[in-house]
């Protein structure tokens, strides 16, 4: 069916407000958006890693989730959720259970990139018809704003901080998208929330109905980690598309197939200037740090072109 944003939105809510969620956090607009992706008519089952998304969702005797909901450790949403679907394609086969239901897990960067990749790794390998959802924000945002593999170089943060002698994090941010598509499992997107959301939208319904494994990698800005005004957030993530610092594309059975190519790619300037935790980067002695990462992205763009046939 073809999107309609009208349609969509008319969708019953499977994650209500009322939750804890900082204002201008991505999460929630991440989480609502792929949940609005199922069937009407479908179940889910959702993990939840420990992090902000679970603390402020689910704080006793409250919950904004209306399907069934397990607060996993920080280390093994996706274990977790993968023996639950292995228990339900069983009890299904045996009649047990007559409705149909999908499965689906969400973690931030440090339950995915880091803590959690082994069990992700380990649940995407054995073929569990699952849906694995990275809410991207960059650090490990709910036990202080630290660094994880996927802060992007020079970000400050309490673990890097910006100095007189080192300029933020010195690692650049690591690739997990091309790293699940290493997997060889049917499908991986990557989205973020922006515009009408009918990229995000589109992307988790072919995550959610495509038979076995599947991953979404979704950036998720935090206010208090990037420290940026909250009203502003969604035009930071159009901001971050268009200067292809994070670009939308999506490897179905191996292909690569890039989603979105702005007609006037931005410079990087515009995302990390509304941002404190690259405020240093501003400094005129500072500035071949902010044409280093200009060169890197441009080279991940191209190669990215590349690997979608657009070059």
């Amino acid at each position: 069916m073809p999107y309609n944003f009208k349609k969509t939105a008319q969708k019953p809510e499977r994650f209500t407000g009322g939750h804890r969620m900082c204002a201008g956090c991505g999460a929630p607009v991440v989480v609502r958006t792929v949940l609005r992706a199922l069937k009407t008519e479908d179940h889910a089952v959702v993990a939840n890693a420990t992090g902000c998304l679970e603390v402020s969702s689910s704080i006793y005797p409250y919950s904004a989730w209306k399907d069934s909901y397990i607060h996993s450790a920080f280390e093994n949403a996706a274990a977790t959720v993968s023996g639950a679907e292995a228990a339900y394609v069983s009890l299904k086969k045996q009649g047990k259970i007559p409705y149909d239901a999908k499965f689906i897990a969400f973690g931030g960067d440090g339950g995915t990139y880091d803590i959690g990749f082994q069990s992700l790794s380990g649940a995407m390998e054995r073929g569990h018809d699952m849906v694995y959802v990275c809410y991207d924000n960059e650090a490990y945002m709910n036990t202080g704003i630290q660094r994880s593999s996927s802060t992007p170089k020079f970000a400050d943060t309490t673990t890097s901080p910006a100095g007189s002698v080192i300029p933020g994090k010195l690692q650049y941010k690591k690739d997990l998208t091309k790293i699940m598509a290493a997997h060889g499992i049917p499908y991986v997107g990557q989205s973020a929330p922006m515009k009408n959301f009918r990229d995000l939208y589109e992307k988790s319904e072919k995550a959610i109905y495509t038979q076995g494994p599947a991953f979404l990698n979704v950036l998720a800005p935090c206010p208090r980690g990037w420290r940026y005004d909250t009203a502003i957030m969604m035009e930071l993530i159009e901001i971050a598309v268009d200067t292809c610092v994070w670009p939308l594309y999506e490897v179905v059975n191996g292909e690569y197939h890039l989603s979105y190519k702005p007609k006037n790619k931005r410079p990087v300037e515009d995302w990390l200037k509304p941002q404190g935790r690259f405020k240093h980067m501003f400094i005129p002695q500072n500035r071949h740090l902010i044409d280093e990462f200009q060169a890197y992205v441009d080279k991940e763009w191209d190669n990215l072109l590349k690997l979608c046939g657009e070059k």
